[in-house]
C-alpha cells in the first residue's frame, strides 16, 4: 500500500491543495507534501486524523500493522536466511534480556500495535522518550539478531 499515492488519491478527489489539508491537520504544507512524495509517513494518529478528514476508514490510507512492522524491518536483514522458529527464540531471549519497563514499551508497540502516545500515556512518559526507548531497543535487537544468528 502506498500511503503518500493514497492520501495524493483522497486529497485530489476531495478538491483540496496540500495547504488545505495541512490547515485542517494542523502540519505544514511541506510535511503533506513529504508524505504524499514518500519522504516521510505519517504516524497512526495522525492516518486517524487524515481517514476522518475524507470520511474513509484509516486502513485505507495505512494498514497499522505494516506501519509497526516497517518499523521492526530494519531489525532483520533481508539477506539473512532465518527461519520463523530461530527468529521468534531470539526475539524471547532479546526480550528477557531487557529492563521492565523497556520490554513493556517493546511489546505494547509491537504485539499491542499501540502508538507512541498510548505507551506514554501507560508508562507516565513523553511521547519522545517513548520513541527514544523504541528506536534504541530497535538498535538493540538488531545487534542481538546480528550477533546470535549469524
Amino acid at each position: 500500500m502506498n500511503v503518500g499515492k493514497t492520501i495524493a488519491g483522497l486529497r485530489a478527489a476531495a478538491g483540496l491543495s496540500q495547504q488545505t489539508l495541512a490547515e485542517r491537520l494542523s502540519v505544514s504544507r511541506e510535511l503533506v507534501s513529504k508524505w504524499e512524495n514518500g519522504m516521510r509517513t505519517p504516524d497512526y494518529p495522525t492516518v486517524e486524523r487524515i481517514a476522518e478528514t475524507f470520511s474513509v476508514p484509516a486502513d485505507r490510507i495505512l494498514d497499522k500493522n505494516d506501519l509497526v512492522f516497517r518499523e521492526l524491518s530494519e531489525c532483520v536483514d533481508e539477506s539473512a536466511r532465518i527461519s520463523e522458529g530461530e527468529l521468534i527464540a531470539a526475539l524471547n531471549a532479546f526480550l528477557r534480556s531487557l529492563n521492565r519497563q523497556t520490554a513493556g514499551v517493546f511489546l505494547m508497540r509491537y504485539y499491542d500495535l499501540k502508538t507512541t502516545a498510548e505507551i506514554a500515556a501507560a508508562h507516565r512518559m513523553g511521547e519522545n522518550h517513548v520513541r527514544s526507548v523504541l528506536s534504541k531497543t530497535r538498535k538493540k535487537l538488531k545487534r542481538y539478531i546480528e550477533e546470535n544468528l549469524r
